[in-house]
């Protein structure tokens, strides 16, 4: 799973109840993506001023599962409780973390070829650090080869290949993307209602119309995008015509090369 919250930016006058800062209202949109379903399985709606980090309270945590986290989510009391439901994260080291080496575990070929430059197990050191954390952790130094970028993260598992760990934080971005796609095509910059229940209204609804067109492409096995799906949808709404019937054979025309822009599929 991956947690990430997203600002929508509100105008004060209209929406004074979302309180942010001085000048300017917002809400935030905390959401815990499945990586491999791709689909939201927890969603918290919040005032903007609503620190991330406390939403990790109320963060379901599944034994054995593997949750990833943006440095900003980095708490370690609120991380130790994840690894007392025997459950694993990864997440991205602070500037200010400062640790003890215990000792440097041998990097593997395949994890120097993928950028990975130490794999590490560590102790915190600051009191209330260690009061909040009081195990071991792992930290990884990874250069990224297409950007250069020099990246850290810690996890508390020790048995994957420091390379996967690096891979699954990369799998992070999976929620980003699901955030830019209902903003971009489910229309919640707008509202058409002020208060506060016609704005988590008008959210749902649009969480609600992706999950259910990511079900309908999992379960029909389409190779169309969610948007495709979205658009073949919007413009046959009132027709009487099987759901199944009208995305397969859009699907298998698109599969022998015809466009699949669904304002010209059905002209």
């Amino acid at each position: 799973y991956a947690f990430d919250s997203s600002t929508i930016d509100l105008c004060l006058a209209l929406f004074p109840w979302a309180t942010f800062r001085t000048t300017k209202a917002a809400i935030k949109v905390h959401t815990l993506f499945d990586v491999v379903a791709k689909i939201p399985v927890f969603i918290r709606i919040t005032e903007g001023s609503v620190h991330d980090i406390n939403l990790l309270d109320q963060l379901p945590i599944e034994p054995g599962a593997v949750y990833l986290f943006d440095r900003g989510y980095v708490d370690f009391a609120r991380l130790y409780r994840v690894t007392q439901c025997s459950a694993f994260f990864v997440t991205r080291a602070k500037k200010s973390f400062r640790y003890t080496r215990l000792r440097s575990r041998k990097l593997r070929d395949d994890d120097v070829q993928a950028g990975v430059k130490s794999d590490q197990e560590v102790q915190l050191i600051h009191f209330y650090a260690k009061k909040n954390y009081p195990g071991k952790l792992r930290r990884i130094r990874y250069v990224d080869k297409d950007t250069g970028k020099k990246l850290t993260f810690l996890s508390n598992n020790f048995d994957w290949p420091a390379n996967t760990i690096a891979l699954l934080y990369k799998s992070r971005w999976q929620v980003e993307l699901f955030f830019k796609w209902i903003k971009q095509h489910l229309r919640i910059k707008v509202f058409y209602g002020t208060s506060k229940n016609a704005v988590k209204t008008q959210i749902w609804i649009a969480v609600g119309t992706y999950v259910l067109v990511a079900i309908v492409k999992k379960r029909l096995k389409l190779s169309l995008s969610l948007y495709q799906i979205l658009q073949i949808l919007s413009i046959h709404v009132f027709e009487k015509v099987p759901l199944e019937q009208l995305l397969t054979e859009t699907d298998s025309r698109n599969e022998t090369g015809r466009s699949c822009n669904a304002l010209t599929l059905f002209d």
